[in-house]
């Protein structure tokens, strides 16, 4: 239980109550405390007397209660004064923050939770059974954002995270390696899965423009059932590791996006390394100079049109037929043919990924 918590809630009770205030924990000491000089301080033998008496202990002009009436071993609520007011008072606070601990430690179980099932650390019979103990519910969709920190930075990851997400119900941020950070989100059954990728830039330029720290966000699909996040969670890694191969550029990729890219990224490397001598021409690839290339990009995302990849490039349109007759030459393919062009787009990326050599999960 975090000191800090208790810490806020008493400083938000002060100016209603003209008493001192605080809370001792399991060794007496005090760790909150409406006059701040009293932290640290420690209540000797109060916790033995709890143990053996009634609900409260009255020592030294304070008046002391166990936030849980069963487990008083834990922390205890003193209030100044030994008249009813002190119990009176000392029964509220005491109720308060034991609602407050109880609400906080089901968040850290739930998290924990989330995190064996996202990491494989729990057996699928036992998701259901701990999830009715900590009244999670199973059938919500979610889905799972990795967030990886790409450098080193003042700001602390998971606090960060867990500042933009308050809402401990529906989000839950969970820490998996010192820069790598999972955001399980709830969303609504029929979303649209760009709203996610908006979530994400939010979260990147946010960090960007506050913490100047760089990230790249993988993103899951969603998934319906909790025992699934696992899957939706492994994607997001594979996101983030295709993204790494076949278009450096972007720092939020999501799965679903992926598109063939994710085909060739699962394909062993000896059947890749076959389909590239099938296709081409020995050392057709390894001869194209970065201007041929640009054009042959070009060229694709003007949809295969002559005219307009001419007006995108400032060339004439002869001169472009010339660069296109020119590549048919060098590799034994026509891009202006619609399959010529599949074949020699799936060519570029399966050499891309051979040349990366991304590690597999």
């Amino acid at each position: 239980m975090s000191n800090r918590l208790f810490q806020g809630i008493i400083h938000q009770m002060k100016p209603a109550v003209d008493r001192i205030i605080g809370v001792i924990d399991e060794n007496g000491i005090v760790i909150a405390c409406s006059e701040l000089s009293k932290i640290g301080e420690t209540k000797h033998g109060i916790k033995e007397e709890l143990l053996y008496s009634a609900e409260t202990v009255i020592s030294g002009g304070y008046t002391y209660r166990a936030i849980d009436a069963v487990n008083k071993n834990e922390y205890v609520v003193f209030v100044e004064g030994e008249d009813r007011t002190a119990d009176q008072l000392s029964t509220l606070i005491s109720i308060s923050l034991g609602q407050v601990k109880n609400l906080h430690d089901e968040k850290y179980d739930k998290g924990s939770f989330i995190k064996n099932i996202i990491l494989d650390n729990i057996l699928p019979g036992d998701i259901y059974i701990k999830s009715k103990e900590l009244h999670f519910d199973t059938d919500v969709s979610r889905m799972v954002m990795l967030i990886k920190f790409q450098s080193q930075s003042d700001v602390i990851p998971f606090e960060a995270i867990q500042t933009m997400f308050p809402d401990k119900n529906k989000d839950y941020v969970i820490s998996v390696g010192e820069q790598d950070i999972v955001l399980v989100r709830e969303v609504d059954a029929g979303f649209d899965a760009r709203e996610m990728e908006n979530v994400a830039k939010s979260i990147a330029d946010t960090l960007t423009s506050e913490f100047y720290a760089k990230v790249t966000i993988g993103i899951g699909t969603a998934v319906e059932n909790i025992k699934d996040l696992a899957r939706s969670y492994k994607e997001a890694q594979i996101a983030i590791e295709v993204g790494k191969v076949f278009d450096m550029t972007k720092n939020i990729i999501s799965y679903k996006n992926l598109g063939i890219a994710r085909l060739i990224y699962q394909l062993p490397t000896t059947l890749c390394e076959m389909f590239l001598s099938e296709v081409l021409r020995p050392g057709a690839l390894e001869s194209l100079d970065q201007e041929t290339l640009s054009t042959i990009q070009c060229f694709f995302e003007n949809n295969l049109n002559v005219s307009e990849t001419s007006r995108k490039l400032f060339v004439h349109r002869n001169t472009l037929v010339y660069r296109l007759e020119k590549i048919r030459k060098v590799t034994g393919l026509d891009l202006r043919e619609f399959e010529n062009a599949v074949t020699f787009k799936v060519a570029l990326m399966v050499k891309r990924y051979l040349m990366a050599k991304p590690s597999k999960f």
